[in-house]
């Protein structure tokens, strides 16, 4: 792609830019709403079964999620035009969904201007070596980084981690303004939480709040990371890194049902999202059907993406990401190839 390519790209993306308010506010109510409705809904089956009651959780994650997404987009102030109205809104979607509203926007913000950038890692993003880097590695960091990219950790524990702890806390050189509203996160998550435990009872608070979360949280970080982490993905050092090549090569098109699109809050069209994060969700679809050269940016499944739990390196020389096994298999024919050539 020319440089004269990425930047009519780009301008095509202009149209959808502009948010409406009228259909942001629709998105509020036919979210929340539902959300609030469903853990009622399941609050009140506990007494008739918590089979029954985790069924409803289910559903209630999958509204969570798209609370999650409307959060995300007034981080990019991309869901009003008024940049107060997406503050506001970001920081009572960020008490939902217990996310710091301007720490997290921070680190997505410089997740965007870096990723794909094999330079400028370890912000808002997923901990991924290259080849030559775990080879180089010492045991103890073979050791981490398999235990971190392992499914059960990565998407069973990583949600308490990253959403209950490191979420609480501010990140280094955080200015005044970063530190109060996590201040105010964390304050009225507490308040929320103790008054639903006060009234319901904290036994019932926490049937019903806690698969809520570890199945929105496993999906969320799902999403995140199957996104990035494709076998012909685009990373690149800096010196060779373009922003337009890492949106539309390095982000996927994650082609979900059409329920889980809704769900989803459209946030499958990944690459669309990273060429313009401007562009609202609800309009992620139309930029991408409307835009020809966005039909052949990679795509993935729900069959397909389950191949991504497999990658976990990054090859810089076949520029894609290979299985551990992969190395494993190359070390053993290096040895062997060497103690041939001793023999001879």
């Amino acid at each position: 792609m020319t440089k004269q390519k990425q930047i009519q790209l780009k301008k095509q993306m202009a149209p959808y830019e502009k948010s409406n308010t009228k259909e942001s506010v629709w998105q509020l109510i036919n979210t929340i709403l539902p959300f609030v409705g469903l853990w009622f809904l399941a609050y009140k089956s506990l007494s008739v079964s918590y089979i029954l009651t985790l069924i409803i959780a289910v559903f209630a994650a999958g509204f969570l999620v798209r609370i999650f997404i409307i959060f995300h987009d007034c981080c990019h102030h991309s869901f009003f035009k008024n940049r107060s109205a997406n503050k506001i809104i970001g920081t009572i979607t960020g008490i939902i969904t217990i996310f710091p509203y301007s720490q997290w926007q921070h680190d997505h913000s410089v997740h965007h201007a870096t990723s794909s950038n094999l330079d400028k890692r370890g912000v808002g993003d997923i901990w991924m070596l290259t080849v030559d880097e775990y080879m180089a590695a010492s045991a103890w960091q073979k050791i981490s980084y398999r235990l971190y990219r392992n499914p059960i950790i990565m998407f069973g524990l990583g949600p308490i981690y990253v959403f209950l702890i490191k979420n609480r806390f501010n990140r280094k050189g955080a200015r005044m303004k970063e530190r109060l509203n996590t201040y105010l996160t964390n304050i009225s998550i507490v308040v929320l939480y103790g008054l639903l435990c006060w009234g319901l009872g904290w036994e019932s608070f926490l049937l019903v709040q806690l698969p809520i979360f570890l199945i929105s949280g496993a999906a969320g970080i799902w999403l995140f990371y199957v996104q990035h982490t494709f076998e012909d993905s685009y990373f690149e050092e800096d010196a060779e890194w373009e922003y337009v090549k890492a949106a539309v090569e390095g982000s996927s098109f994650y082609k979900l049902p059409k329920p889980l699109q809704w769900i989803t809050g459209n946030i499958g069209y990944h690459h669309v999202h990273h060429l313009s994060p401007r562009v609202p969700n609800y309009k992620l679809e139309e930029a991408h059907n409307n835009t020809e050269p966005l039909k052949n940016v990679p795509t993935i499944t729900l069959s397909t993406s389950l191949q991504s739990l497999k990658f976990h390196l990054w090859d810089e020389k076949g520029k894609k990401f290979v299985a551990y096994k992969e190395i494993t298999n190359y070390l053993q024919h290096s040895k062997k190839s060497e103690m041939a050539s001793r023999l001879k």
